[in-house]
């Protein structure tokens, strides 16, 4: 019965992961109604789009093909950020210009990644997350963590279980007890892992629930915003422009990406 040792720590492991997974879920869904009764009447602009459907370097990436396109920024397909027209049309675009800087211009790759973490970006989340719109930070970051704990969780069991084979004296008889004992924490963490797939995933994205449901009804309007909310929701995937295609792609070849 020495593998009982094994055991202990194992439901121990799965049952605590399971428990923070379900408390980090339903504090994700405990959104108050008047944040949803809002949201339901909320117009989503093309940047709020953009967060919601790709969080803050979806902002930047939209920010930097709307200057691009209107001639304000011109994106080489070397990878560079060149600022033509130095005064923006709105906070993004300025706070784009200010992070390339006096110089006018800089690398693609840390003009998104900085300009993703402006102020005005974290403006735009905090309202988006007011209105009911985006998951919370913290709520995000705490299911993402509990989704992680529950796979370490499953694999602790896993090691454990076969550590407590190992030790099995072979004159002790069978080793189908083991594994049935071993099986059942191990289909607890695997349940849950499947489950979070269908209901709690949702709450690892930007958008929540009401957010999604009002991407889902943006309509496009014609020409050039029909262009860049392709972009807000789609990512710079949906560009049809070869140049600015081989100015992103040269930015994520660099970054690994």
């Amino acid at each position: 019965m020495f593998w009982v040792l094994f055991l202990l720590p194992a439901w121990a492991f799965a049952g605590l992961a399971c428990a923070r997974l379900c408390l980090a879920a339903a504090r994700a869904e405990a959104l108050p109604a008047a944040e949803q009764r809002g949201a339901a009447r909320h117009e989503l602009t093309l940047y709020e789009a953009a967060f919601l459907a790709g969080g803050p370097r979806r902002v930047a990436d939209l920010t930097l093909v709307s200057m691009a396109r209107a001639g304000r920024l011109l994106l080489a397909h070397t990878g560079w950020a060149t600022v033509v027209d130095p005064d923006g049309r709105d906070e993004m675009e300025r706070s784009v210009i200010g992070v390339i800087g006096p110089g006018g211009q800089q690398r693609i790759a840390p003009v998104r990644a900085s300009a993703a973490g402006a102020e005005t970006v974290r403006a735009l989340a905090d309202r988006l997350t007011a209105a009911g719109l985006a998951v919370p930070a913290a709520a995000r970051a705490h299911v993402t963590a509990a989704i992680r704990q529950v796979r370490a969780a499953a694999l602790t069991v896993t090691g454990l279980g076969l550590l407590a084979l190992a030790v099995h004296p072979r004159e002790a008889g069978s080793a189908l007890p083991v594994v049935a004992w071993f099986t059942l924490p191990l289909l607890l963490a695997l349940g849950s892992l499947l489950i979070a797939r269908a209901e709690i995933h949702p709450y690892t994205r930007w958008a929540s629930p009401a957010g999604r449901r009002l991407l889902g009804t943006l309509e496009p309007a014609h020409g050039d915003r029909d262009a860049l909310a392709s972009v807000a929701v789609d990512g710079v995937r949906a560009l049809s422009d070869p140049g600015l295609r081989a100015a992103f792609a040269h930015r994520a070849t660099h970054q690994g990406q």
